[in-house]
C-alpha cells in the first residue's frame, strides 16, 4: 500500500477512535441520576421485616414481584405484568378462586433462573409465625393461613410451583385486591432458598428455630436480586443503585440509570435538600401543600367486647359519642375521623370509598355538649347513672410519638362528660400485643391499618373468627356481610355490601375512630412516571424526564 494511503488509513482510524470515545463521553454525560430524600437510613432490606416508607422503596427497586404498578400519561396507576407473564383465574365448586401465573423468562442478578419455587419459599417465609413478619397477613387470604398460623407447618399454605415457570395460589375467596395489592407489595418478593435463610427449618410436620443470622442482607454486594436496580456504592448519607444488567427489561425501558436515596433525619431536612435543588424528589415533606395523600390508616379507640363493661353497646356508645376529634386530631397532627374507612381508599375506579359513603360520625364541634348528654342519657337508659358505676377502668396505649396526650386527653373527657373513672396505661408493643391478644384491657388506642388498598381491608378484621378481632366483637349479620364481599362476583353488589358493612360496625361500635393522617411528597414538573403507593412506598423505576 503506498505511503499516502497508508497516511489516510491511519489518519481514518484515529478519527474513528476518538469519535468513538466522544461518544462515549457523551453518553455518560446523558446518565439520567435521579436523586431522592427517603427519610432516615434504612433500617432493613429484608422483604418480610422492612416497615419504613424508606426502606419498601428502595426494596421496591431491588426485587421484582409477580405484578407492578404502572403509571399512564394522566397520572393514573393500574397494575401489570411484572415477573407474570400472564394469569388465570378459576372459581372452584367450593367458592375457593385460584390463580395460575406463568412466569417470565428472568434471571436473578447472579444469573440462575428465577422459578415458581423463589415465590413458595418466599411466601412460606412471609406466613412462618416463628419469622413474626409484620406483614403476615398479606397471607391471609390464601387457604391454609390460619393452619400455618396455628400449626407452624407452611407446607398447608395453599402456594405451589406446578413446574418451573408456574405458580399457582388458590384464595379463600374472590378478593379482588390480591393482584392490585399483594402480588405488587414488597414483603411478596420472590427469594430463593440457600440464598436467603430464614429462622425457620421446615420439615414434614414441624417447624424448627435454626441459628440462621437474620441479617443476610447487611452485605450489598453479596445480594441476590431481581429487580431493575442494584446496589453500586452508599455511604452514612446515601444508597447509590445502577441498573440490573440482568434484567429481563434492561435496554427495553426508559428510566433513571441511577437512583441516589439520600438520608435525612427530618421531613424538614427533605423540603430544604429539594427546595435547594439537591434532590429531585423528597418525602415526607414538612408542609402539606405539596402532594398531601391521606395516610391508609385509622387511629381508634377499641373496646374490649367480650367482658364487661363494653360488651353493652349502649356504653360503647356513649364513649364513641363523648369523644371530640377535632381536639384529638389536633394534638396527633391529623384529621378527625368520619368512621373507619379513610379518604383515599378507592369505592370504583374514578370515586372515593369515604366520599361515596359520606361521614357516618359526626364532629360538628358546636354541638358536642349536645352529644355529650345524649350519651350521658344512653348510658343511663342501660342502668348506669354515672361513669362513676363502672368502677376503675384502664385505657391501653403504644407508648410512643402523640399517643401519650391523645390518651390523656380521652380519658380527661370521659371524665369530664361521663363521670368515667378511666387511667391512662403507656406500653411496649411487646407488652400490649400480649394484653389484646390475651384480652386483658377494658380500651385500647391503636393504629388500624390495612395491606390492601381496598375498603375490605379495613372491615375484613372484625368478623367473628378473624384472627386480628381482638375486639372479641361478633356479629351474625356483619359475618354473613363479609362473607358476601369475599365471593361477590358482581363489583356493584360487593360494594354495596362494602358501605353496608361499615355502617353496621359504626352503629354497632366495636371501636371508635379517632383520627386519619396524611403525609406529603414533591417532585420536580418535568418529571413523569413516578409512582406512590396508597400504603406507602415509591417507585421511580420510570421516571423520565419530560420533553418540551
Amino acid at each position: 500500500m503506498p505511503m499516502k494511503q497508508m497516511k489516510r488509513l491511519v489518519a481514518l482510524v484515529l478519527c474513528l477512535a476518538l469519535t468513538a470515545v466522544l461518544s462515549g463521553c457523551g453518553k455518560e454525560e446523558e446518565l439520567f441520576t435521579l436523586s431522592v430524600a427517603v427519610g432516615d437510613s434504612y433500617e432493613t432490606l429484608d422483604p418480610i421485616y422492612a416497615e419504613t416508607e424508606g426502606d419498601r422503596s428502595i426494596i421496591a427497586h431491588l426485587y421484582d414481584n409477580l405484578m407492578k404498578p404502572v403509571v399512564d400519561t394522566a397520572g393514573n396507576t393500574s397494575s401489570g405484568y411484572g415477573l407474570a407473564k400472564s394469569v388465570e383465574q378459576e372459581t372452584n365448586m367450593d367458592g375457593t378462586v385460584t390463580y395460575t401465573f406463568r412466569l417470565r423468562s428472568a434471571k436473578w442478578s447472579d444469573g440462575e433462573a428465577i422459578t415458581a419455587d423463589d415465590f413458595v419459599y418466599a411466601w412460606q417465609r412471609l406466613a412462618c409465625p416463628v419469622n413474626d413478619s409484620p406483614h403476615a397477613q398479606l397471607m391471609s387470604a390464601v387457604c391454609g393461613y390460619e393452619e400455618v398460623r396455628e400449626s407452624g407447618d407452611v407446607t398447608k399454605l395453599a402456594v405451589a410451583a406446578k413446574n418451573d415457570t408456574t405458580l399457582e395460589v388458590t384464595l379463600e375467596g374472590d378478593h379482588t385486591w390480591f393482584l392490585t395489592d399483594v402480588c405488587t407489595d414488597p414483603a411478596t418478593v420472590p427469594l430463593r432458598r440457600g440464598v436467603v435463610p430464614t429462622k425457620a427449618h421446615v420439615t414434614e410436620e414441624v417447624v424448627e428455630v435454626a441459628n440462621a443470622e437474620t441479617d443476610w442482607w447487611e452485605d450489598l454486594t453479596a445480594l441476590v436480586l431481581s429487580g431493575p436496580y442494584m446496589p453500586e456504592s452508599e455511604g452514612t448519607e446515601y444508597l447509590r443503585l445502577v441498573r440490573n444488567e440482568r434484567h429481563y427489561n434492561y435496554g427495553k425501558v426508559s428510566g433513571p440509570d441511577a437512583i441516589v436515596f439520600r438520608f435525612v433525619d427530618t421531613p424538614a431536612q427533605a423540603q430544604t435538600l429539594y427546595e435547594q435543588g439537591e434532590v429531585d424528589a423528597a418525602w415526607p415533606v414538612s408542609v402539606t401543600e405539596y402532594n398531601a395523600i391521606p395516610l391508609l390508616s385509622t387511629y381508634a379507640l377499641v373496646f374490649n367486647c367480650a367482658t364487661f363493661p363494653f360488651q353493652d353497646r349502649a356504653l360503647r356508645m356513649a364513649v364513641t359519642k363523648t369523644l371530640e376529634r377535632n381536639t384529638l386530631a389536633d394534638m396527633a397532627g391529623g384529621q378527625p375521623a368520619t368512621a373507619l374507612v379513610p379518604h383515599g381508599v378507592p369505592d370504583s375506579e374514578a370515586e372515593d370509598f369515604r366520599s361515596c359513603a359520606g361521614p357516618l360520625l359526626d364532629n360538628t364541634l358546636e354541638l358536642y355538649v349536645q352529644r355529650c348528654g345524649e350519651a350521658l342519657t344512653t348510658m343511663q337508659a342501660a342502668g348506669y347513672q354515672s361513669g362513676k358505676d363502672l368502677g376503675a377502668l384502664h385505657y391501653i396505649y403504644l407508648n410512643e410519638g402523640t399517643n401519650g396526650v391523645v390518651a390523656e386527653e380521652i380519658c380527661r373527657q370521659l371524665s369530664a362528660m361521663l363521670g368515667m373513672n378511666v387511667s391512662p396505661v403507656p406500653m411496649s408493643a411487646e407488652t400490649m400485643e400480649e394484653a389484646l391478644v390475651s384480652g386483658e384491657f377494658f380500651m385500647a388506642g391503636m393504629e388500624l391499618t390495612s395491606y390492601c388498598n381496598d375498603p375490605e381491608g379495613f372491615l375484613m378484621h372484625w368478623s367473628s373468627d378473624a384472627a386480628a378481632n381482638v375486639a372479641g366483637y361478633e356479629n351474625t349479620a356483619y359475618d354473613t356481610l363479609m362473607s358476601i364481599i369475599s365471593s361477590a362476583p358482581d363489583g356493584t353488589a360487593r360494594l354495596g355490601c362494602l358501605h353496608d358493612a361499615e355502617e353496621l360496625l359504626m352503629d354497632d361500635a366495636p371501636l371508635a375512630p379517632i383520627y386519619t393522617m396524611e403525609t406529603a411528597w414533591e417532585i420536580r414538573e418535568e418529571l413523569n412516571g413516578a409512582i406512590r403507593d396508597a400504603r406507602g412506598w415509591f417507585n421511580f423505576s420510570g421516571v423520565i424526564r419530560r420533553t418540551a
